[in-house]
């Protein structure tokens, strides 16, 4: 999965985590640096823009598109957890949520990654 649109998974499943709200700067502890966002997510509607790459993340809760890839983001909340499936690379993706820390199992990379969203 493409790092910026991890983030944003990551930025997504934090605020529906927390029932929803304004989504901002998250930092991604892999490479040590911030992601500028700016957008709003609740289960209706999912509404972000990331500035790094110009673009906007929004859909559904469930069904999200990144516009500067050109692909589908599947994503399922189940409490603390959640789980989905990047249609850009092909693969699954799984994590929880605790406050506003964000961890991520990636199975494409096959690697963990952190975030504070």
């Amino acid at each position: 999965m493409h790092p910026n649109t991890r983030a944003l998974v990551a930025a997504t499943a934090a605020s529906l985590v927390a029932g929803g709200g304004n989504a901002g700067v998250v930092y991604d502890y892999s490479r040590s640096r911030y992601l500028r966002i700016s957008g709003t997510a609740s289960i209706a509607s999912v509404s972000l823009y990331d500035y790094d790459r110009s673009c906007h993340f929004s859909g559904s809760a469930s069904s999200l598109y990144d516009y500067g890839r050109g692909c589908h983001v599947s994503l399922a909340i189940d409490g603390e957890s959640f789980s989905g499936y990047d249609y850009g690379d092909g693969h699954h993706f799984s994590g929880t949520v605790n406050g506003t820390s964000v961890s991520m199992y990636d199975y494409g990379e096959s690697s963990h990654f952190s975030y504070a969203a």
